[in-house]
C-alpha cells in the first residue's frame, strides 16, 4: 500500500470510527430520553403505593367557609390546594333540601367544572330521642339530604347521634340509633350514597358509646366519621380508642387545625397512615383568623409534612 493509500485509509477509518460513536452516542441520548418517562412513572407509582398517598385533605364549612357562596368556596378551595368539601346544609353556599331539580344541576355542573369534589352533606339529624316521631322525623329529614347529595353530585350524608337520655339504658339508645342508622343506610345505598356518623355528644361522643352503636349497625354503607374529640384520649388512649372503631371508618374524618396543641395531631395521621386510609381528612377549623386564605395555606402544609412524617415512620 503507497504512503497516500494509507493516509486515505487512516482518514476513512478515523472517519468512519466517528460516525459510529456519533451514532452510539445519538442513540444513547434517545435511550435515556424514552426511559425518562418511564422512570418518572416508576417514581410516581412508589410515592402513590406509600401508605397514607390516598388519603386526601378537604375542608368542611363550619366557621372557615360559613360565609361564602358557592362559587367563593370553590375558588378558594382550588386556591389552596383543597381537594373537596362537605357543605354544611345551613351556611351561605345555599346547598340545603330546598333546591329545586334545576338548582340542583346547577350545583352539580358546578363542582363538575371544577377540580374541587363535592365530598358530600354535612347535617344535624341525630336519633336518640326518647320521642320516636321526632326519631321518624329526623330519619326521614336525612333521607332528604340523601337525595340532595345525589342530585349534587355528593357521595355521602353526615349525621351524628347527640346524647343518651337520662334514664334510659345505654344499650337500649345504642339499639336505637343502630336501628335508625340501618334504615337510613338501605334507603342511602339505592343512591349509591354513604351515611357518616359523627363521633359526636354527650357521652355518644366517647369510642366504647360509639362502638356499642355500631354493633347494631349491619349495613356496610353506614360509617364512622372520626371527629378529634378530647374524649378520644381518655385512658388506655388514644390507639386503643382508634383501633375500637378503625374498621368501621366510612370515607371521612374531621380534624381541627393540625398544629393546635390540645389533641396530638401527628400520632393521629400515624395512625390514618399506618392503616392506610384512604377516605377524606376534612379540616373543620374553629378558629378564627384575620386571613383564612393564608391560614388554610397553613394547614395544608401543616398536614403534608405530618403525612411525610408519619410514611417516614413505617
Amino acid at each position: 500500500m503507497s504512503a497516500g493509500s494509507r493516509r486515505d485509509f487512516l482518514k476513512v477509518s478515523v472517519l468512519a470510527g466517528t460516525t459510529v460513536s456519533l451514532n452510539s452516542f445519538q442513540l444513547l441520548g434517545q435511550s435515556f430520553c424514552s426511559m425518562a418517562p418511564q422512570v418518572q412513572e416508576q417514581a410516581e407509582k412508589a410515592e402513590d403505593e406509600k401508605p397514607g398517598s390516598k388519603m386526601k385533605l378537604g375542608l368542611v364549612t363550619y366557621l372557615w367557609g360559613q360565609d361564602w357562596d358557592l362559587p367563593t368556596l370553590i375558588a378558594n378551595c382550588e386556591k389552596t390546594g383543597y381537594k373537596g368539601v362537605e357543605l354544611r346544609v345551613d351556611h351561605a353556599h345555599k346547598v340545603s333540601a330546598r333546591l329545586t331539580a334545576e338548582e340542583r344541576k346547577a350545583v352539580r355542573k358546578r363542582f363538575a367544572d371544577s377540580p374541587v369534589k363535592f365530598v358530600g352533606m354535612g347535617c344535624n339529624w341525630d336519633f336518640h330521642h326518647t320521642d320516636p316521631e321526632k326519631v321518624k322525623a329526623n330519619i326521614e329529614g336525612a333521607k332528604a339530604d340523601v337525595k340532595l347529595s345525589f342530585d349534587c353530585g355528593g357521595s355521602g350524608v353526615k349525621v351524628k347521634p347527640n346524647d343518651l337520655p337520662k334514664g334510659v339504658p345505654v344499650e337500649k339508645t345504642c339499639e336505637q340509633i343502630g336501628k335508625a342508622l340501618n334504615e337510613l343506610g338501605r334507603f342511602a345505598a339505592d343512591y349509591k350514597q354513604e351515611i357518616r356518623v359523627e363521633v359526636h355528644g354527650a357521652g355518644t361522643s366517647d369510642l366504647p358509646v360509639m362502638k356499642q352503636i355500631f354493633d347494631y349497625v349491619v349495613e356496610k354503607n353506614v360509617g364512622v366519621c372520626w371527629n378529634c374529640n378530647s374524649q378520644d384520649l381518655k385512658e388506655p388512649g388514644l390507639e386503643y380508642n382508634f383501633d375500637l372503631v378503625k374498621k368501621r371508618f366510612g370515607a371521612t374524618a374531621h380534624a381541627r387545625e393540625f398544629n393546635l396543641r390540645d389533641y396530638p395531631y401527628q400520632e393521629l395521621i400515624d395512625l390514618f397512615v399506618k392503616m392506610n386510609y384512604k377516605g377524606w381528612i376534612l379540616l373543620e377549623a374553629r378558629t378564627k383568623p384575620k386571613d383564612r386564605i393564608a391560614a388554610l395555606v397553613e394547614q395544608r402544609q401543616v398536614f403534608e409534612e405530618m403525612v411525610r412524617a408519619a410514611q417516614a415512620k413505617l
